[in-house]
């Protein structure tokens, strides 16, 4: 009789990947969980319960087969594991490094409902793929069938990345524009090494260019590149551009020097990463190195930010949100990895004001930084209650009168969430309609715009969201885009 490789939670307690030391891995950017051994991949993977209706795989944005992969991998049978992770997912090894698995597949894990420890599927994920790449599984795109229809993607982030290997893989030709000197968009300069080495994101646009994927780099579309002459080169576009506008604070002296963009922080820390020259991290200003830092926020950006000035040496880092941790839109598991690199949370606090060296008529002689703004030199933090629920269930945060302070600080990362830029306005572009949060309208299931022809995913319609979500709606619009390319879709209208 064959030995039951599944369904072991009972006697199998659940393991993650070791996790380097606190100490250890606030002193470099490298990932902060070492890779699985065969042996215990196998041995996590064979927790699995085989559920009948698998709510990991119903969570999953991607609706991954979860199940199946981590059967096989149970059985040590690892490239069709593989194979089948592929088959619904263009990075399964980046979403096993940075998807909120504890908000998605492993938080609705069956018997992690039933107290038993859910299975750790996305380092098992991480895992599979990269022995898929260690043993040459991982190939390029080779078209059975080369097309002659192009298709223009304004965008180089996981939506249009994925769009494009989908689309190459149906044999039509790809051009990808993006703003920035390396495609990737925020999983190349937006996520910090420690969640996601950039070595795993530039093999993969590797793998995009081998696979005969045009990258056209530093290009920004409205200056470089008009948005008309992208149409007229292609026979559809795709806009992923993602959201990059800031939202800002409404507060006293919110221009102050010393007072910066998380977007421009991270980048010029992923930048320094790679090498680069950064000019406003060699002088100090994107640099918290021996700095007192407090970060204001309480999503996954802001924790990105704390953890990455620990990692420049920070004197101090604390992080304000408003609310308290069980209300923390971040990840719980990116809050404890912060804590325990030394990160101090304060909760129930917003800024007041930002505050300069001194004050009144004498602020006209105060030091001022390199851009001639008045340097901070501290935060007004206001204390806060939550108040009554709103219609969402939600509550509110309240102002507690009198109970301000200030806090030494000599840097402020502004983590406060992104909005999409105003694209017909920068553009150029008559006819693309926009919702009133600013998104662009696009259509649930084809992601059409109100443009024939033009479609949109990603954040850039969804709103600030998370690279799973930007990986499916790429991958559906490829479909929708090669169905119109080929006629199809208009057969079918017909």
């Amino acid at each position: 009789m064959a030995t039951q490789k599944m369904l072991t939670f009972v006697s199998t307690p659940r393991e993650m990947p070791e996790k380097r030391s606190a100490q250890d891995r606030s002193e470099d950017f490298h990932e902060i969980y070492r890779d699985f051994a065969a042996q215990k991949a196998a041995e996590q993977s064979s927790r699995c319960s085989q559920c009948g209706v698998p709510y990991c795989q119903s969570h999953c944005p991607l609706h991954n087969n979860i199940p199946d992969w981590l059967r096989l991998t149970a059985e040590g049978r690892l490239e069709e594991a593989y194979r089948v992770s592929q088959a619904t997912n263009t990075f399964p090894e980046i979403c096993g490094r940075i998807c909120p698995q504890d908000r998605l597949c492993e938080g609705n894990c069956v018997i992690e409902q039933s107290g038993h420890g859910t299975v750790t599927i996305g380092a098992i994920e991480k895992y599979i793929t990269d022995t898929a790449w260690d043993n040459g599984w991982v190939q390029a795109a080779k078209p059975a069938q080369e097309r002659a229809e192009s298709v223009g993607i304004i965008g180089a982030g996981p939506g249009g990345l994925a769009a494009a290997d989908m689309l190459r893989r149906q044999g039509f030709q790809v051009t990808i524009y993006d703003r920035y000197d390396r495609a990737g968009g925020l999983m190349t300069y937006g996520i910090p090494g420690f969640k996601l080495e950039k070595d795993v994101v530039m093999r993969r646009n590797q793998l995009l260019a081998d696979g005969g994927v045009e990258f056209v780099l530093n290009c920004n579309v409205g200056e470089d590149i008009s948005f008309d002459a992208i149409r007229g080169k292609h026979d559809a576009v795709l806009i992923a551009t993602g959201v990059y506008k800031t939202r800002d604070l409404d507060i006293d002296n919110a221009d102050h020097g010393g007072v910066v963009r998380a977007i421009d922080y991270l980048t010029a820390s992923n930048k320094v990463e790679f090498g680069d020259d950064v000019p406003d991290f060699e002088d100090g200003e994107l640099n918290a190195k021996g700095k007192r830092v407090v970060v204001i926020g309480g999503g996954d950006t802001a924790m990105d930010c704390v953890r990455t000035a620990i990692r420049q040496g920070a004197q101090s880092v604390k992080c304000l949100y408003r609310r308290d941790r069980a209300n923390m839109p971040g990840s719980q598991r990116e809050v404890q990895n912060a804590e325990e690199e030394g990160v101090e949370f304060v909760w129930l606090s917003a800024p007041g004001a930002f505050t300069g060296h001194v004050t009144g008529v004498a602020a006209e002689a105060q030091e001022r930084d390199v851009d001639g703004l008045p340097q901070i030199a501290s935060v007004r933090i206001q204390k806060m209650r939550l108040g009554q629920p709103d219609v969402t269930g939600r509550q509110s945060p309240e102002l507690i009168d009198g109970a301000d302070y200030d806090e030494p600080a000599d840097l402020v990362i502004k983590a406060l969430g992104f909005e999409p830029e105003d694209l017909p306005k920068l553009w150029g572009v008559d006819g693309l309609e926009v919702t009133r949060w600013g998104t662009i309208k696009a259509s649930f299931q084809t992601h059409m715009t109100s443009i024939p022809g033009v479609y949109a995913v990603g954040d850039i319609v969804r709103g600030a969201s998370l690279v799973v979500w930007a990986i499916r709606d790429g991958r559906e619009a490829a479909d929708s885009i090669a169905a119109y390319l080929t006629g199809d879709a208009r057969v079918a209208a017909e």
